[in-house]
């Protein structure tokens, strides 16, 4: 293969990969776009959290998530310190 050949291949090589940069590039606006429009309101009719936004409801915790649980220094609950 003489150097021009070579030169040619690596040229069409590199148009390729600016294609498909391209093709990506144009992919990625379109998820970008569709991931900043408004979904449809969530459970309850609340809309979905916005920009890492969470919002805490105001009806109390399950208390069989701290059936387990140790209260920091002063060990599990109903037993006693040594």
């Amino acid at each position: 293969m003489s150097l021009q050949d070579e030169l040619t291949a690596v040229q069409h090589c590199l148009d390729d990969l600016v294609r498909t940069v391209g093709r990506l590039e144009r992919s990625l606006a379109q998820l970008r776009a569709q991931d900043t429009a408004p979904g449809p309101p969530g459970p309850a009719g609340h809309a979905a959290p916005v920009d890492g936004v969470i919002t805490i409801s105001e009806e109390p915790y399950d208390t069989t998530l701290w059936t387990d649980s140790d209260d920091e220094g002063l060990g599990v609950r109903g037993r006693h310190a040594p």
